[in-house]
């Protein structure tokens, strides 16, 4: 759930939000006139919504992470330990 903030407080706030944010990742959802207009959130949340986006926006990698989802529904997993020595 989002903070609301309307934009007032925000602008007083601004370089405060990101120590508040460190010790309480949370969205702040920035409004005008009760409407939302804004979204500060943290950058670790940004970067991660960002490669969300590009996974699933790449029909390769989808399908990839599609046929792993099934391989390890049937059980078709490998070891920690085997797949460790794989990478090396």
């Amino acid at each position: 759930m989002a903070r609301v903030m309307p934009i007032i407080e925000a602008r007083k706030n601004l370089t405060r939000l990101p120590d508040e944010l460190e010790s309480n990742p949370e969205v702040v959802e920035v409004t005008r006139r009760g409407k939302p207009v804004l979204a500060v959130l943290p950058w670790e949340t940004y970067e991660s919504l960002v490669e969300t986006l590009e996974i699933l926006g790449d029909e390769k990698q989808m399908a990839n992470l599609r046929k792993g989802i099934a391989e390890a529904e049937k059980g078709k997993t490998i070891p920690w330990e085997k797949a460790r020595k794989q990478l090396k």
